[in-house]
């Protein structure tokens, strides 16, 4: 299912399938290091995705680790992901534009292929703050 996501977002957006994988994989990793809903539904769905948005932080050079983790869940943290995945999708070679029709490409693919509706929005990849958010971030630490 992975590759056929893969090659819906290369056809949709005009990219090569490896840098529709690679894009796919940094929107992946940041939405998952801010505990956006986008990362769980299709971690929840797609097999393999999540072994690609490890890979993809890996190769951007993203932070690991539970403090890490625990800091990326902050406001400013979350600010800093959003920084991050947007500069390693300019360093992969994909402009403002393309960036901004792979999400609803994403979006349209879950709906026809599982139901799920909602992943197209800006929203279900940069998770929002919220209280419950900070209080849980508290307890972990």
């Amino acid at each position: 299912m992975m590759i056929d996501l893969i090659a819906h977002i290369a056809k949709a957006n005009g990219l090569a399938e490896p840098l529709a994988k690679q894009a796919l994989g940094i929107l992946l990793n940041g939405a998952d290091r801010q505990g956006a809903p986008l990362a769980a539904a299709i971690f929840r769905t797609v097999p393999g995705t999540r072994a690609l948005a490890a890979r993809a932080g890996s190769d951007i050079g993203a932070p690991t680790g539970d403090i890490a983790r625990l800091i990326e869940l902050t406001p400013g943290g979350r600010r800093r992901v959003v920084e991050h995945m947007f500069g390693a999708l300019r360093n992969a070679g994909i402009d403002h534009e393309t960036t901004g029709r792979i999400l609803p490409s994403i979006g349209a693919w879950m709906q026809d292929t599982y139901g799920i509706e909602g992943l197209g929005l800006l929203g279900a990849l940069i998770a929002h703050d919220s209280e419950a958010g900070a209080a849980a971030a508290a307890r972990a630490a």
